[in-house]
Order: structure tokens, then sequence, then C-alpha cells
């Protein structure tokens, strides 16, 4: 009986995602030869479940590089959407590190990978 359970929770769970990764991606905005995702994760994450919800989204989407973000901030105004503060980039400085951009000031630089910041996908095309 509780197989049978099981199995329609992991069923709902999976739609209930794939609805989420369609809200997040939306309808991608061009910049350069990137595609980036209509709108944040709704939730302010650590560095590692940045990287996996990005992952999650599908095929090619991940946390933009250090450079990346640079130019997301530089179109932020064309973009749109950025409710956040600060966004992680995919960059590693070290094992516990990781860089971060503030979108109110344009300020980058490493942070601890356990603090929570915001989340906007990109996929390269």
């Amino acid at each position: 009986m509780k197989k049978l359970l099981f199995l329609p929770l992991v069923m709902i769970s999976c739609l209930c995602f794939a609805q989420d990764a369609k809200e997040i991606i939306g309808k991608p905005i061009k910049i350069g030869n990137q595609l980036v995702a209509e709108n944040d994760f709704s939730n302010i994450m650590n560095w590692d479940d940045a990287k996996a919800a990005c992952s999650k989204l599908g095929k090619g989407w991940r946390l933009p590089t250090k450079s990346e973000l640079y130019i997301l901030y530089k179109n932020k105004e064309t973009i749109g959407g950025f409710a956040g503060f600060s966004y992680w980039s995919s960059t590693e400085g070290n094992d516990v590190m990781a860089w971060k951009e503030e979108f109110s000031n344009g300020f980058y630089g490493g942070r601890y990978k356990s603090l929570r910041f915001s989340v906007r996908a990109v996929r390269s095309f």
C-alpha cells in the first residue's frame, strides 16, 4: 500500500518542479551569446543549492560565470526582473568561497558558499 502512495507523490513533485522551471525560465532574454532566464528563483540559496537548482532547469541551464554575471549587471535594465541585491556566479575562489555580484552597485567579490544570495540562470547557445 505504501508503494502505491509513493508513486503518485513522486509524479506530483515532478510536475510541480516542471511548472517552476517554466516559470523561472519564462521567455528567456538574449544577451550576447547567452539566454538569460526571465525570472530569479523565488528563494535565496547557498552556492551549492544554486548550482543544483540551475542545472535542474534543463539542458544547458547553469549559474553564470563571474564575467557573465557582470554582463547581466550591466544589462539589468534591459533584462529586468532582478529583485535580489546580490547574485551568485559559478566562479569559485577556493573550496569554501565563490564570486557574487551586488546588483545595486556592481561590487563583486568572494563570499562563503554557505551564504544565501539570489540566483538567475543562464544558458549558452
